[in-house]
This record gives C-alpha cells, sequence and structure tokens, in this order.
C-alpha cells in the first residue's frame, strides 16, 4: 500500500466516523420526537428493521457469499450472538436514558469509554501503556466517585453503556478482518429478533400498545443538547464530576499526540 493510499484510506475513515459521530450526537432529539413510542419499543423495531435493511443490504453488495462462509464457522456466529447481545444493552440503555431525561448522564458514558478500552485493552489482552493513560484513568475514576458521593446519584447508565461498548468493542477487535460490517450486523440483529418480538409482544399487552406507526462531537452534542436544549439538572456538584472527567480526556489527548509525535520521529529516523 503506498503512501498516498494510505493517506486516502486515513481521511475516508475520519470522515466516516465524523458523519457517524454528528448522527449520534443529534439522535437524542430524534427518539424524542417519537414520544409517545417507549424505549422498549424503539428497540425492538430498531432491531427488526436493521435485520431488514442488512438483507437488502447483503443482496445489493452482493455480499451473500462471504455472508455463507461466516456461517459454516460457529466459533464466529457465537462471538456476533455475543456482539449482538452486548450492543443490544448498549442501545437499551442509551435509549432509556434518553427518553427518562439523563441525556447528560449518557454522554458521560460515551466520554469515558476511551479510558475503558484501555483498561479493557490491559486487563484482558495484557496491553501496556503509558504513564499519562494511567493518570487518565485515575482521573477518570475520581469522576465518578465525585459524582456519587458528592452528587449522590450512581450513574448505572453512563457505566453500563461505557462497559457494554467497550466490550462490544474488544470482541470486534478479536474477530477483526473474518466478519464484514454489513454481515456482523447483519448476524448481530439476527440473534436479537426474539428479543425484539418478545418485547413488542409485551409492549402491546399493555395499556398504552403498539405506538409506533400506530399513530399519526457525539458526547459533546448529547452533553449541549441535554443542558441547554432539554434543560436537565446540572448542579455544581455534577458539573464537578465533567470537569474533572473532560480533565482525564484531555490527558489521555495530550499521551496520544505526544506518542503520535514519537512515532513520526521514529520513522522518519528509519528512513535515513
Amino acid at each position: 500500500m503506498t503512501p498516498e493510499t494510505t493517506r486516502a484510506t486515513q481521511t475516508a475513515g475520519v470522515a466516516y466516523a465524523g458523519a457517524a459521530y454528528l448522527l449520534w450526537g443529534v439522535l437524542p432529539l430524534y427518539f424524542l420526537l417519537l414520544v409517545p413510542t417507549g424505549p422498549w419499543e424503539v428497540v425492538a423495531w430498531r432491531v427488526l428493521l436493521s435485520f431488514v435493511f442488512c438483507l437488502l443490504l447483503l443482496t445489493v453488495t452482493r455480499g451473500w457469499a462471504p455472508f455463507g462462509v461466516i456461517l459454516r464457522q460457529p466459533k464466529l456466529l457465537g462471538w456476533t450472538a455475543l456482539a449482538g447481545l452486548l450492543i443490544y444493552i448498549n442501545w437499551q440503555v442509551f435509549l432509556i436514558g434518553t427518553l427518562s431525561g439523563n441525556v447528560v448522564e449518557t454522554s458521560l458514558g460515551y466520554f469515558i469509554n476511551p479510558i475503558t478500552t484501555v483498561l479493557l485493552g490491559v486487563f484482558v489482552l495484557k496491553e501496556s501503556i503509558r504513564k499519562l493513560q494511567w493518570a487518565a484513568i485515575a482521573i477518570a475514576a475520581i469522576a465518578v466517585v465525585v459524582i456519587v458521593v458528592a452528587y449522590g446519584d450512581f450513574p448505572w447508565i453512563a457505566l453500563s453503556l461505557t462497559a457494554s461498548f467497550g466490550v462490544y468493542g474488544l470482541i470486534k477487535k478479536k474477530i477483526g478482518p473474518a466478519v464484514d460490517a454489513v454481515s456482523g450486523l447483519t448476524l448481530e440483529s439476527f440473534w436479537l429478533i426474539p428479543i425484539a418480538v418478545v418485547q413488542l409482544i409485551v409492549v402491546a399487552s399493555t395499556p398504552a400498545g403498539i405506538t409506533m406507526g400506530g399513530h399519526g462531537w457525539v458526547p459533546v452534542m448529547q452533553f449541549v443538547i441535554g443542558v441547554a436544549v432539554l434543560h436537565e439538572p446540572m448542579p455544581p456538584e455534577r458539573w464537578a464530576g465533567f470537569v474533572i472527567v473532560w480533565i482525564a480526556i484531555g490527558v489521555f489527548v495530550v499521551d496520544l499526540l505526544i506518542a503520535g509525535r514519537r512515532g513520526r520521529r521514529i520513522a522518519r529516523t528509519d528512513l535515513v
């Protein structure tokens, strides 16, 4: 792969990631427009419609052949089932948080997600990390303690989001290129169909019934929407917790910049 191809791939990756984060950042507003549709019904429909969309996408992209190869590997199927369960937990907790007036806390979960990923790398993949990364982890831990003790509210939504998404990413890394993106999403959605069907049956039995169709920077954006648009409470204790989290992220970013500069310097030395 030439340097030009590598740069083009990296640029495209940044653009795709930016678009995904932008979309994810404004999703709370979209889900609020779906009220009175509740979080359990939204996630159930998301699973079912995602599966239908993936089937169409496999047809359009001619992805049935590689999909068939994956189906003949039980170990890969098991990993995709586990990945599906984790992303279901992430979706469900995110919707519950969004539709129960806790958008700010969902943003906290995604703020600390990079640090969770580093921790999983250390304790699961046995990777070594630098001193600044340990400092960022310690600062983030202090932030959680501040929110729990000073604010008096255990951030279960934030911690559930970061844990489920962090382990999901770990599984996707383990699977690697053996499962392409479309096939992976198809299988993850497929395994969740029974859960989605049960949820719709339960929702239909409630007084409200089925409502959908029956009636006419990601965490940064979620945080701003929660505070400025939805006017969720932000007492000083909660601000303190978030500020400490942002400091931890700042330390983490500084470490990445230093490591990247050191890597480029070593690469230039090797070329000489």
